[in-house]
């Protein structure tokens, strides 16, 4: 991470830019997805705040943006949802809350062709990096704990009193269990182990300085 090469006083030009631009993409496309599928469902929130964007800016948020290029995890702006105005209120939010995690995996697996098919050239690197960035995302945020993506769409599999203990249960101890894989190294498995699988599947190689 970036953290890690200010530390080192060796910073690299080309892995900054290409940093910026998969954080840029990776996260736009995401936000954009849950924005999009929410107004869709029937809630206007989102686009009532110009959250219906794929300017970049629209979801930039300074502390969680900030974060992932330093250190590697972080988050985007919130988008703001209201369930009162969906249609089926516990099959939209999971719609809603599926939508950033699988917008990152289509665009990964489209930015992959090139790497795949051998003719990115020259931005192979750049491609290589936000693909691997966007599966990062998508699996991060398909961890089924609260805030995260995850917690929305299991909270809608579950019986409606059992979906109720659970998200009583994730919103006293959601961001306590978060930590507790940040800490022990297990987020690194949880995330990183998928995100490399799908990676190879995708552009049929490895992602340079992890094998």
């Amino acid at each position: 991470m970036l953290i890690d090469q200010i530390l080192s006083g060796n910073i690299n030009i080309q892995f900054l830019v290409s940093w910026l631009v998969a954080i840029t993409v990776a996260l736009t496309v995401h936000e954009f997805a849950h924005a999009k599928v929410a107004d869709m469902c029937g809630d206007p929130t989102a686009r009532n705040m110009g959250r219906v964007s794929l300017n970049p800016l629209a979801h930039y948020d300074p502390i969680g943006t900030t974060m992932i290029l330093l250190f590697g995890m972080g988050w985007g702006k919130a988008v703001p949802i209201n369930p009162v105005n969906f249609g089926y209120p516990r099959r939209d939010d999971a719609l809603v809350a599926l939508a950033g995690p699988g917008a990152n995996i289509v665009t990964a697996a489209l930015l992959a062709l090139p790497l795949r098919f051998e003719f990115a050239g020259e931005y192979g690197s750049a491609l290589a990096t936000i693909v691997l960035l966007s599966l990062f995302l998508a699996f991060f945020n398909l961890i089924p704990i609260f805030p995260l993506d995850g917690s929305h769409i299991v909270q809608a599999i579950l019986p409606y009193e059992k979906a109720r203990n659970y998200a009583i249960f994730m919103s006293r101890y959601g961001m306590i269990l978060l930590l507790i894989l940040i800490v022990t190294g297990m987020l690194g498995r949880v995330v990183v182990i998928p995100a490399l699988l799908l990676y190879y599947l995708l552009s049929g190689s490895f992602f340079p300085g992890f094998f």
